[in-house]
């Protein structure tokens, strides 16, 4: 069962800015990763449901969190199905994200008071996502749909629209900046985040570093 409800899941994330995305069959890999998030300051975390037991790896992140990192709300993203989402739901996803809109997945996300972000690549799929009781729409993949540009159009008819991109993103001043300015709710990041060593291990020390950076980065751009 979610431990945080669809509202405080949507505000952390807006509080923050960022939302790291990630997947690692490893679940020591990951816990070393998300341990590493945290200590950069953020509170929402994606897990990429990616790979043959994905879920299992995911069940013992989740379990680590819960236990070890207060405040850490955990999400699944790459999700298609109800059926999927039902799945991680019983092992206490915060929140589901998928790069599709799919009504039977708003709906099983739903009846658990559970935050559902689908990926949209259109005014029509906003809309709609909305309409299923999207309170933040991801789109995806960000770059290709238009980038800060398609953000910015979508909001002159779509004010109220809160919008996460993912693709496209990257933790600089420059790339957020034209992000930010558009009018984005936040934003996914995944392997920019993730700073690696000369040997391709995760250096964790830079990761956390890369984070505090960027959540420096978007505070600074919101006042």
């Amino acid at each position: 069962m979610a431990k945080y409800t669809r509202i405080e899941v949507v505000l952390q994330m807006k509080e923050n800015g960022i939302v790291p995305v990630f997947y690692n069959p490893d679940v020591e890999v990951c816990k070393q990763v998300l341990k590493a998030c945290y200590d950069g300051g953020l509170r929402t975390f994606e897990f990429t449901n990616r790979g043959d037991y994905a879920h299992e790896v995911f069940s013992e992140l989740n379990k680590y969190a819960k236990a070890e990192l207060k405040g850490m709300m955990m999400g699944v993203g790459s999700v298609l199905d109800a059926g999927t989402s039902s799945l991680y739901l019983q092992l206490g996803a915060d929140f589901i994200v998928s790069p599709v809109v799919n009504a039977e997945m708003a709906k099983a996300c739903n009846r658990r008071k559970v935050a559902w972000m689908p990926g949209c690549g259109s005014v029509t799929e906003i809309s709609f996502a909305e309409e299923l009781g999207a309170e933040v729409v991801k789109i995806f993949p960000g770059a290709q749909v238009g980038g800060p540009a398609f953000v910015k159009g979508v909001k002159g008819p779509l004010p109220w629209a809160s919008i996460m991109p993912t693709g496209g993103v990257s933790p600089t001043e420059e790339n957020l900046k034209t992000w930010f300015d558009a009018g984005v709710h936040c934003v996914g990041i995944g392997s920019k985040l993730f700073v690696k060593d000369a040997s391709g291990a995760y250096d964790l020390e830079g990761v956390t570093s890369t984070i505090k950076n960027a959540l420096d980065l978007v505070k600074k751009l919101r006042s």
